[in-house]
């Protein structure tokens, strides 16, 4: 028994401070910390050292076996309870409670080196009539056969030990990961099961900043899993997300109390690419993301991005023997056609000729007098726009035309961006195609030949870039992304701050990642016109502080046909 007493005397030791250190006088549930710890560390003292160390009793030394398997999981709950009470706990005092939970769970595994069966006989004399001819340990009760209860204890033991290892390989080692959406098609696909590498990422123990360095360097082109940034990570909220998670693998992920505040699991964690790293500055544009640096002020497409981005999965869906494999897509390809054409048609306007259509429309208008009420019904269920414009002659006129007033100044502020130049171009198109709409109905109308209207070649070609323009806006966040971090007040550059890094699916019209969050508001096209037409907007760029990211993938080993190492 000599060889274990050191050891045993520092677990003790160990077991005793760690207890203290998890004392709370706040009446919340941190309270139940205390008295489990000193409880179990005083049952083990009982076993280990009077019963086994002192007196010898072969017996006690194999209920000390058993108390030391769980010593460590015991402890690292009561480390968490400690945690989940109203206060949080003083850093320094997490500190001193890994490293006493450490070093009694590495001389638990000392002491149960000496307790495994062929050396358990060894550490005391008399300890040798328990030992089978085999090598095998003699039941203290002479039983032949074990129970069927004792099996079942013994089952139900090892689930519960396996459970709580696989806990905290999973919180500091790697954890295997269900890809939940189509979000990274066609680098991952629903269902998809990866092996995410956590180790070199900073792993804490729980409820902590305590834990392994953060070893990892990201770059443009990870894919990584992180904490979703769209939900609350405040004290309470990651209180409520460690103990569903505890009790979901408790439960044999039977129950998942990981929910919102409308009772639906939550998307967390998240698992996307890294399109941005720290000390840039982005903009997406026509589906061309773009960045620049203090070092270099322009911005330049980013030639990575280009090659991970899937925007138009019709060719990719045509080339799978399983077309099954990618359930949803975005956009037709007739569609995808449609919306390239309205960026074709939106970056060939001219600004000067449109001018000029506009004044004339609003002349001919002026000199009509029609009641424009009419109209309202038909484009308020198309568009959103600012101003009431259908609510008088006067209203459209200024509708037409009070942009080119400040046209000048505007595109002066916006010369040097891509994106509000863009959304202003796509505000006069359709102000244009609106306003030549109207325009040609009171042209029929007042025309003393009877004419169909939906045979007019006008209003037939107005009515089908209107419905352009209307699909357009529906994608226009997926498709666009304004200058982030944005600029400041004075003009002058931001960038994503050090440790932060930028995040988006490569799915791009079916990823609601870092560019947007999850509610929409009306959104006006362009900031310099009082008559802007607006749509439902959720684009909200943020960036994903490096702590919150858990791990990279490395390794996908489901379904068969696609195992491998993750490049």
């Amino acid at each position: 028994m000599n060889k274990i007493k050191i050891p045993v005397y520092i677990i003790l030791i160990s077991s005793v401070l760690f207890s203290l250190s998890t004392l709370s006088f706040s009446f919340d549930i941190s309270l139940l910390a205390f008295p489990l710890s000193i409880i179990y560390a005083a049952i083990v003292f009982y076993f280990l050292y009077l019963k086994a160390l002192s007196k010898k009793e072969f017996k006690a030394a194999l209920v000390s076996r058993k108390l030391l398997q769980y010593i460590c999981f015991v402890f690292f709950l009561t480390f968490i309870l400690r945690r989940a009470g109203k206060y949080e706990t003083f850093y320094w005092l997490d500190v001193v409670s890994v490293f006493l939970w450490c070093v009694t769970f590495v001389v638990s595994l000392i002491i149960l080196h000496y307790f495994k069966d062929k050396r358990l006989y060894s550490l005391e004399e008399s300890w040798k009539n328990f030992k089978k001819p085999a090598g095998k340990i003699i039941a203290v009760s002479k039983e032949k056969r074990k129970s069927f209860f004792r099996e079942i204890v013994d089952w139900i033991d090892a689930l519960f030990q396996a459970i709580f290892m696989v806990l905290l390989i999973q919180i500091f080692v790697f954890q295997l990961y269900v890809i939940p959406s189509e979000s990274m098609v066609p680098y991952f696909l629903i269902g998809d099961r990866v092996v995410v590498f956590k180790i070199f990422s900073g792993p804490k123990f729980p409820l902590s900043e305590v834990g392994l360095l953060d070893f990892k360097k990201y770059k443009r082109g990870d894919v990584v899993v992180f904490r979703n940034p769209h939900y609350s990570l405040d004290r309470k909220s990651e209180i409520k997300t460690v103990l569903s998670q505890i009790i979901y693998m408790l439960t044999f992920t039977g129950v998942n109390l990981n929910v919102d505040e409308n009772g639906e699991i939550k998307a967390d964690p998240l698992v996307k690419r890294i399109c941005g790293e720290p000390g840039e500055q982005l903009v997406m544009q026509d589906g061309i993301l773009y960045a620049r640096t203090k070092e270099n002020n322009a911005f330049i497409p980013v030639e990575y991005d280009s090659k991970v981005a899937a925007w138009n999965l019709n060719p990719l869906v045509e080339s799978r023997a399983k077309k099954k494999q990618i359930q949803y897509i975005p956009l037709t390809q007739s569609q995808y056609d449609q919306m390239i054409l309205t960026e074709d048609m939106k970056n060939n306007l001219d600004i000067e000729k449109t001018i000029e259509e506009c004044k004339l429309i609003a002349e001919k208008i002026k000199k009509s007098n029609i009641n424009l009420v009419e109209f309202q019904d038909y484009f308020n269920s198309v568009f959103h726009f600012n101003g009431k414009p259908f609510s008088s002659v006067e209203n459209f006129v200024h509708f037409m035309t009070d942009w080119i007033n400040t046209k000048n100044e505007s595109l002066q502020k916006i010369s040097n961006d891509i994106y509000s130049l863009s959304n202003y171009k796509l505000n006069l198109l359709i102000k244009l195609n609106v306003g030549k709409t109207v325009l040609q109905f009171i042209k029929l109308k007042n025309s003393p030949l009877e004419k169909d209207f939906s045979s007019d070649s006008v209003i037939e070609e107005c009515s089908k870039n209107i419905e352009l323009l209307y699909n357009y806006l529906r994608i226009l966040d997926s498709r666009n992304m304004p200058v982030f971090p944005p600029n400041n007040q004075d003009g002058s550059a931001q960038y994503i701050p050090e440790n932060c890094y930028f995040m988006m699916g490569d799915n791009r019209f079916n990823s609601l990642d870092m560019r947007h969050s999850y509610d929409f508001k009306l959104k006006s096209l362009s900031e310099f016109d009082d008559f802007s037409a607006s749509y439902f907007s959720n684009m909200a760029p943020q960036t994903v502080n490096q702590k919150y990211i858990l791990g990279t993938t490395c390794f996908r080993f489901m379904p068969v046909n696609r195992i491998g190492v993750l490049k």
